[in-house]
């Protein structure tokens, strides 16, 4: 992992002198995430298939973010962002997963992340490129309770860097715009992916947005693994100043 935070680094050092900026520049925007979430989710040598066994359906989440971009060289521009996603349902087991043992049970899956970005605009102008390096706060926990049994429990925490890219093509004078945003890492048999593709409207201080978001985590704390995707259309407004 530290080999891999020093070369995203060293990548954001290099871009460092590309950057261009004007003015300053802050934006901020809240948004809705109609998620679907697969994959599975093991314990020791247990797993359980959150689609199929724990029929977990959306149940709340929370999107928000928040930006500075600023004119001053080599300072890199800034974006704090937070997702929160929460998922339950009544499934049943094929097989033992950990204490809970073959039969009906409830589930609740979180899985929160909270990003500091810290990247240089590349190009700015109707073609926008931004690169630059977050650190990512990211917690996952899966609760799975069964009448009669000792809940069983599986999290995994982690403090992670992972690339940063967003490009934006502006159709010039109509307000109107397409672009992508990515975050990604791989190492060591662990590797988190997040992305989404949007059309953007533009109208004085005020951005909609509606696209598609992707998050692909395959992670292992200790014994306990999360290899899941979560992904779905998502809808967002925003102001800039």
């Amino acid at each position: 992992m530290r080999k891999l935070t020093l070369a995203v680094g060293s990548s954001l050092i290099l871009a460092a002198p590309l950057a261009q900026a004007d003015i300053v520049g802050l934006g901020a925007s809240v948004g809705y995430w109609d998620t679907d979430v697969s994959g599975k989710v093991a314990t020791g040598s247990d797993s359980v298939d959150v689609n199929d066994e724990l029929r977990l359906k959306d149940d709340g989440k929370a999107n928000a973010s928040i930006y500075l971009e600023h004119p001053v060289p080599l300072l890199p521009n800034v974006r704090l962002a937070y997702t929160l996603i929460q998922q339950s349902g009544n499934g049943t087991l094929t097989s033992d997963y950990g204490n809970v043992s073959v039969g009906n049970v409830r589930s609740e899956l979180d899985l929160e992340q909270l990003d500091l970005t810290l990247y240089y605009e590349i190009l700015d102008n109707w073609v926008n490129l931004d690169l630059g390096l977050t650190v990512r706060d990211f917690s996952g926990e899966l609760l799975v309770t069964q009448s009669g049994s000792t809940p069983e429990q599986t999290k995994a925490d982690a403090v992670l860097p992972l690339g940063y890219i967003a490009a934006r093509f502006d159709l010039p004078l109509t307000g109107v715009a397409v672009g992508a945003e990515g975050n990604f890492i791989a190492y060591d048999g662990d590797s988190i992916r997040d992305f989404n593709v949007y059309g953007q409207f533009s109208i004085s201080l005020l951005q909609l947005r509606a696209g598609y978001r992707q998050i692909a985590v395959d992670y292992e704390d200790g014994s306990d693994l999360f290899d899941v995707k979560i992904d779905g259309p998502f809808i967002s407004a925003g102001v800039t100043f």
